[in-house]
């Protein structure tokens, strides 16, 4: 392993925690997707610095930054882009869309209708946009972070189970304590110093993106042991199959995680240890990732509905019920 990776990587969660106040667990997530490879979808009240965070994860990489509001009355076109007639010469050239930078923010995703969602199915899985025939690739570095609101509901389009398979990890923010609040004040204070004319605060090095694959070359490298490995499969089934780890889980879901889902487990258990310093992955670093691995991935009964039970409280029974090696 190599310590000067690790050390880049410590410092840029420190650079963005240091602008994102009271959001830890956040933060760490937001790394783990960089070095994943996978798209985070973030849900919480306004306010909770879900945009802020992206923002400044964005000045901390070298990569190129774009934040897509969604609204109700997007168009496909105003992601993916289109092919623009040139009455010169008669012909038709590919006008890119937003979708073609590094880091996407897609602010508020669930305010757009079905058919906007569906245009980011192929980008977010296969890195690519059809237009007509022809495929155009996007950046090797490519990462999706959405943002949903759990409180304004009216107007919003809930997002299909196939769009959000295709997010690494959901990532779910609370409040801030009050030391944090009193820290979030500071820092809004010294901003709007900064803003009126004092002396900036330092930028960071920005995290290149070199550092950036050679960090996930390390992290699929990391060895995994067969019974952590058969710990991942088996928290998985029994989201399939919850008969054999009780009778109310047997009611409670309807549908179990995809396949992608212990890919998500594992991929983020690996950068767990590897941020961790380990070239080892543990059942702690399992346990760890697997609730944001799996709580979209589930859907309930009606039964479980009308019992108020949460995708939550499933998989926290879930892992209290299969057996850790």
């Amino acid at each position: 392993m190599s310590a000067p990776l690790q050390q880049s990587f410590s410092q840029l969660q420190h650079f963005i925690n240091e602008h994102v106040v009271g959001q830890p667990a956040l933060v760490e997530r937001m790394v783990l997707a960089l070095l994943c490879d996978g798209h985070l979808l973030l849900e919480g009240a306004p306010g909770l610095a879900k945009t802020r965070a992206n923002k400044t994860l964005a000045s901390g990489v070298e990569a190129d930054f774009h934040r897509i509001q969604f609204t109700p009355d997007l168009l496909p076109a105003d992601l993916t882009g289109s092919d623009i007639y040139h009455p010169e010469d008669g012909s038709f050239r590919f006008n890119q869309g937003p979708l073609f930078h590094n880091l996407i923010l897609a602010d508020e995703i669930n305010r757009a209708p079905a058919k906007v969602q569906s245009a980011l199915l192929e980008s977010m899985e296969e890195r690519q946009i059809t237009i007509g025939s022809t495929s155009h690739p996007l950046p090797k570095l490519f990462l999706v972070m959405a943002t949903q609101n759990p409180i304004e509901q009216e107007g919003t389009y809930p997002l299909p189970e196939a769009q959000l398979d295709r997010f690494l990890l959901h990532v779910r923010i609370d409040y801030p304590d009050r030391e944090a609040s009193r820290k979030i004040l500071a820092l809004s204070r010294n901003e709007a110093l900064e803003a009126l004319g004092t002396s900036p605060a330092p930028v960071a090095e920005p995290l290149t993106q070199e550092t950036l694959f050679a960090a996930r070359k390390e992290v699929m490298k990391l060895h995994l042991a067969e019974s952590v490995e058969s710990y991942i499969i088996e928290l998985v089934e029994a989201t399939r199959t919850p008969a054999p780890y009780g009778e109310a889980l047997a009611r409670w879901l309807q549908w179990g995680a995809s396949p992608r889902g212990a890919i998500a487990i594992e991929r983020a258990a690996r950068a767990t240890a590897w941020l961790n310093g380990r070239d080892f992955v543990t059942p702690e670093d399992v346990q760890q990732v697997a609730p944001d691995a799996l709580r979209h991935r589930i859907i309930l009964s009606y039964e479980a509905a009308a019992d108020g039970v949460t995708a939550q409280h499933c998989i926290e029974e879930i892992m209290r019920r299969v057996p850790s090696p």
